[in-house]
């Protein structure tokens, strides 16, 4: 990696780990000085290294002069010296120098706490997603504002909301126990969820940012897998599901950066290694006797790696669908169900049930009605597509709706 790219690489990377270290020693109500110490060590960064080269172990460096200046903070602020350093300091030895762990189970450790502390039920979920990107994935506020089309204020006032929300509650950043994991994890994956479909489903066009989202959601979901307590069916459930959407990431768009729809897509883009991967983590979760949303969309996943279109494959993500909804029923499940009913019992049975949705605020709604109306109702059709058109928020979406007009034009030609 050339130096121009090392610093903003290891800024990704590890300022994250720097700042869930410094928050489990400090404490959730002290945030700030955390994110200012992670900062000021880049800062140092930035400026000797441009002097005197690169260090040979870079991230070793960061966390060395982190240590330091984390020590320097604690002698020389009163407020740190009655409140903080007196409880992390040994009892028996006050002159004792304080210990900053920056060892590779502490900084697991570190971050596993902060997940739970985040993803904490008194934060509004989008609040949730936003701190999360913040505090635990290294995102800048304008980068979070871009991912998420708003404004760079909004987004701002979202983090502050939830770091005061945080510190009104007193959360402490601890290891979860048994108790707090069975009452928090459904809203931690929950969290990791959406920070993945902001990536994945992002009307963003930045696709190196949409990208991102999704490996840190991964990475998120695999530190609850490193941990014997939190290493449950339902986390390896969501892990798979996001190994078989990610498998496609490069076939969804094309050379335009125009989206492509999943019958359209090239399979060869198809990435082997991560289907293989969520094959693996799908057969993991198949322990215990809870069976979550994340089991039935995974298997729903899994059966979109096989770009077939049999009988099988459609009764199957049919099946997979009634159950989800019979356990979770929401708009969007009830939605993509009517294309695998289309699949089995055909268009006529499939328009029936889609219009009782009646989901006229949505584009996809209507974008579905078209499809479904393709070959029955030309007329029909291109009035749904326009409909569709009018309700889309990205450019991208638009495109595909007009080729999709342009097709029937065609047809009817």
């Amino acid at each position: 990696m050339e130096e121009k790219e090392l610093l903003p690489h290891l800024f990704r990377t590890e300022y994250r780990k720097l700042v869930a270290v410094l928050c489990y020693l400090f404490g959730i109500e002290h945030v700030e000085i955390a994110e200012d110490i992670a900062s000021d060590t880049f800062l140092a960064a930035a400026e000797t290294w441009a002097i005197k080269g690169v260090p040979e172990n870079p991230a070793a460096w960061l966390y060395t002069v982190a240590k330091n200046r984390t020590k320097n903070h604690l002698k020389r602020n009163s407020l740190f010296e009655q409140k903080v350093a007196a409880e992390i300091r040994h009892a028996s030895d006050e002159e004792a120098e304080i210990e900053i762990d920056m060892s590779p189970r502490n900084i697991t450790d570190s971050q596993l706490a902060m997940i739970f502390a985040v993803c904490n039920p008194l934060i509004p979920a989008d609040s949730q997603v936003a701190l999360a990107l913040n505090l635990l994935c290294g995102f800048g506020v304008q980068e979070i504002a871009d991912a998420f089309l708003l404004n760079k204020e909004v987004v701002y006032k979202r983090i502050q909301r939830a770091k005061e929300k945080l510190k009104e509650g007193n959360i402490s950043i601890a290891q979860p126990n048994v108790t707090e994991i069975g009452a928090r994890l459904e809203t931690v994956l929950t969290t990791i969820y959406l920070l993945y479909s902001e990536g994945y489903y992002s009307i963003s066009q930045n696709t190196t940012l949409r990208k991102e989202l999704c490996a840190e959601a991964m990475r998120l979901n695999f530190l609850l897998m490193e941990n014997e307590l939190t290493d449950r069916p339902e986390v390896s459930a969501l892990l798979s599901l996001m190994c078989f959407h990610s498998s496609r990431f490069e076939a969804r768009t094309n050379q335009n950066g125009e989206m492509v729809l999943y019958e359209d897509q090239d399979e060869s883009l198809w990435n082997r290694e991560l289907i293989e991967r969520g094959t693996y983590y799908l057969s993991r979760a198949s322990t215990g006797e809870k069976l979550s949303r994340y089991h039935l969309e995974a298997g729903i996943a899994y059966w979109h790696t096989y770009k077939e279109d049999s009988p099988e494959k459609w009764e199957g993500i049919l099946d997979l669908y009634d159950h989800l909804l019979a356990i979770e029923y929401s708009p969007v499940a009830a939605l993509n169900r009517i294309y695998a009913l289309a699949k089995v019992h055909g268009k006529e049975a499939a328009i029936a049930e889609a219009l009782h949705l009646n989901l006229t605020g949505n584009h996809f709604y209507y974008s579905l009605l078209g499809n479904l109306y393709t070959g029955i109702d030309t007329a029909q059709a291109a009035a749904h597509y326009e409909t569709a058109i009018k309700l889309a928020h990205s450019e991208s979406d638009k495109a595909i709706l007009f080729r999709n007009i342009a097709r029937l034009q065609d047809n009817v030609g």
